[in-house]
């Protein structure tokens, strides 16, 4: 037989030829030109496979299949989900990737950024207030857009600024102080709608006259509470009194009459600290501080006093006069510094501690679950940077008044949940378990189905009469309320989690066998009567191995194509299960109980996101099986005409 050779005198293998004209004639339109002689020589399954990827939409169909199994199967090993994990500063935030995008007017003018949760507000040198990050408001009022920077102070020069979780506050030349975001709790001067107990409104001489700007020694915003701190220890407290306000006010005048006066402050979470003129440390709420493993933060500082202290949302790092780092709170653990080491800053973000040492290097840490503390390689180097700025969820790098690099949190690529999960994430590892679930169902399925149909269609007889009307009982099960009784009995008991799933998986797989088993009966009861079985029952072939070795392999064409449209079924099936609320319960995420967080009007009018992407996902994994399934119907049909 002579050698068709190509151009370049290479031998057409039959896969570099099968892929050649699968995409160049199948997606582009080429000729076909196949012919018998073309497949004369092939086994069945070889030219089942070329028929197969003959199709456009069979091919595209396993491209995205498989692609999606990667997705869900590898992607989880290099970004696990955290099951206990929730950011309340980034609830419901949409998919975006700008939260770390500095503007252009502040790359080499920037005077100060300021950040708590999902937008960050920036002051550069000509005295213009840049926002940037997302922040979405229910309201229509357009002051509780906290993005859009008020006309008059977009006309202002502004010389202070500040962001807090839900609002901004701005300090112009003249000492106008101005406000907008949300104002429920009294974040600046308009009346929110909480009591009066909730918040501790602001000085009346702040909002109907004007602060002595050159006075201004630090503006500070934290979770829905303001403070601006003066030269001459004066401090102004505003906002929600669960963020230590009203407290901080009433411990200040107690100090400032012994003639002592604030030198620095900073809000956690739940309270307002401040350092003396005397390096003493000061608390809002609690002036024994008790975070330190149980040790009286006064009694452990002793004698030394405190040169700059940072926050995190509920932590605190101290740096002593004899440069000790203390670090209290969630984040407990504080970095050692190389010999000879000394600390020329500290800041500090939502969740995570920087510091910048004199010789130019950059240390970061706490919680890096955001890249918070992943510091650039380039950073770690002597003379890297002479400024850092950490706030929010994002670091900014300087040098000599230059933006050189940053790090952080850069966004959410499917944006987040009601609890500030990301949703890319959940939907990765719902995947996993959505797919494990329907495959594992249907090999269960599978096995049942396949051994009840081979020997019913073979034994025939009493064995099938009694096996059949097994399998019609099963039939007659109502199959999804019974599945939702025995998911409700499960969750009822004490089974772990992980044991609960793995009952789920082998219901599915008890519940769906029936469709197989008599689809393989019907299809062995006519390869039975064949002359192949009749040589193997005169040679003496065991029953067995003739049911099993000689019939069932010619029949399992129909065993793979119910396999693919099964497994489809099933991953349905558990979606179905987990939207009602029966299946995989949260915080494990499965494609189904992803969608299941979805039943409201106002998710699924203002917070699309979160609801679009897992049934995307979903609904691509079922109509690309399906389209794999009918594929193979098609080409493992013996009766089918071969195509030209």
């Amino acid at each position: 037989m002579s050698k068709n050779n190509n151009a370049s005198g290479r031998k057409n293998t039959g896969l570099g030829q099968t892929l050649r004209r699968t995409f160049l004639g199948g997606l582009f339109g080429g000729s076909k030109e196949y012919t018998i002689a073309d497949e004369r020589y092939d086994s069945p399954s070889k030219l089942a496979v070329k028929r197969f990827f003959r199709k456009p939409l069979a091919t595209g169909a396993v491209i995205v299949l498989a692609c999606m199994f990667i997705f869900v199967f590898v992607g989880p090993l290099f970004d696990p989900v955290d099951l206990s994990y929730t950011e309340v500063f980034h609830k419901n935030v949409a998919p975006n990737m700008n939260m770390m995008k500095v503007p252009s007017e502040m790359k080499n003018n920037t005077v100060s950024i300021s950040s708590r949760g999902s937008f960050t507000i920036g002051l550069d040198g000509n005295g213009d207030v840049h926002m940037w990050g997302y922040y979405y408001s229910l309201s229509s009022d357009p002051r509780r857009d906290v993005m859009k920077v008020p006309q008059e102070v977009q006309d202002a020069n502004i010389k202070f600024a500040a962001a807090g979780t839900d609002h901004c506050i701005a300090i112009g030349d003249d000492g106008t102080i101005y406000g907008w975001g949300e104002y429920d709790n009294g974040q600046y001067g308009l009346e929110g709608r909480m009591t009066d107990i909730c918040k501790y409104k602001q000085p009346e001489e702040l909002i109907e006259g004007k602060i002595d700007v050159a006075n201004v020694k630090q503006l500070v915003c934290g979770n829905q509470v303001t403070a601006i701190l003066m030269n001459d220890g004066t401090l102004y407290c505003w906002g929600n009194d669960m963020s230590g306000a009203m407290n901080m006010d009433s411990v200040y005048k107690e100090y400032s009459k012994n003639g002592k006066i604030f030198n620095e402050i900073h809000f956690t979470n739940t309270d307002l600290f401040a350092i003396t003129n005397e390096g003493e440390f000061i608390v809002g709420k609690n002036k024994q501080y008790d975070l330190y493993n149980g040790v009286n933060t006064i009694e452990y500082i002793g004698e030394r006093d405190i040169v700059d202290f940072a926050v995190t949302g509920d932590s605190l790092a101290l740096l002593l006069d004899d440069g000790e780092i203390i670090s209290l709170g969630t984040i407990k653990a504080a970095p050692t510094l190389p010999e000879g080491e000394k600390i020329a800053s500290l800041s500090a973000g939502t969740r995570h501690f920087s510091l910048l040492t004199e010789s130019g290097k950059v240390i970061a840490w706490g919680n890096g679950k955001l890249d918070q503390t992943k510091v650039p390689a380039a950073l770690e180097e002597d003379g890297a940077v002479d400024r850092v700025i950490s706030t929010g969820f994002q670091n900014y790098a300087y040098k000599d008044g230059k933006l050189v690099d940053t790090w952080g949190l850069k966004g959410y690529l499917m944006g987040t949940d009601d609890l500030g999960r990301d949703v890319f994430n959940r939907v990765m590892n719902g995947g996993k378990m959505t797919m494990t679930i329907g495959a594992v169902a249907v090999i269960v399925a599978s096995i049942i189905g396949v051994i009840m149909g081979c020997v019913m269609g073979y034994f025939g007889g009493l064995v099938d009469l009694v096996l059949m009307r097994i399998t019609e009982i099963f039939s007659a099960i109502p199959f999804l309320p019974f599945a939702l009784v025995l998911s409700a009995v499960l969750q009822g008991s004490n089974l772990k989690e992980d044991t609960r799933i793995f009952i789920i998986m082998i219901i599915l797989g008890l519940l769906s066998w029936t469709g197989l088993a008599k689809m393989v009966r019907g299809q062995v009861l006519a390869e039975r009567e064949k002359e192949f079985v009749i040589a193997a029952k005169s040679m003496g072939v065991k029953e067995k191995r003739i049911a099993f070795r000689h019939i069932l392999p010619n029949v399992i064409s129909v065993i793979l194509v119910s396999l693919t449209l099964d497994f489809a079924t099933c991953m349905l099936t558990e979606s179905s299960l987990s939207y009602l609320g029966f299946g995989v319960q949260l915080p494990r995420p499965t494609w189904g109980n992803i969608l299941d967080g979805c039943r409201d009007s106002l998710v699924i009018q203002n917070y699309w996101w979160r609801w679009l992407f897992p049934a995307i996902f979903l609904s691509l994994a079922v109509i690309c099986i399906n389209i794999i399934g009918d594929s193979l119907r098609d080409v493992l049909d013996p009766k089918s005409e071969v195509e030209k």
